[in-house]
């Protein structure tokens, strides 16, 4: 089969957009694997931060269900992780060894 230049440039488009699709979805496979079903995250919607929990993973984006009960799909990249304020454990000040003796 004779190729013309055309054919061959159609055909090196085809492969180079196949490529950065495969490494769009292998990024944001990445990206959703710091979140894990049941963890506690926020985003930014208004000018302002919801709260919600990951529910589950899609293709692209991450089910968080906020705390109002609604259901949101975001792009993993625009997640934050929300730090438990109760499981953290006041820090005892550690005396200094000098004023022991």
């Amino acid at each position: 089969m004779v190729w013309t230049v055309t054919e061959e440039l159609l055909e090196l488009n085809q492969r180079v957009v196949a490529r950065l699709k495969m490494l769009e979805s292998m990024q944001a496979h990445m990206e959703m694997m710091r979140f894990t079903p049941g963890q506690r995250v926020s985003f930014a919607y208004q000018g302002g931060r919801l709260l919600g929990t990951v529910v589950k993973y899609n293709r692209k984006t991450v089910t968080v269900i906020t705390d109002n009960g609604r259901s949101w799909n975001v792009p993993p990249h625009l997640l934050s992780p929300v730090k438990d304020a109760g499981s953290v454990q006041p820090q005892q000040p550690v005396a200094d060894k000098k004023r022991l003796k």
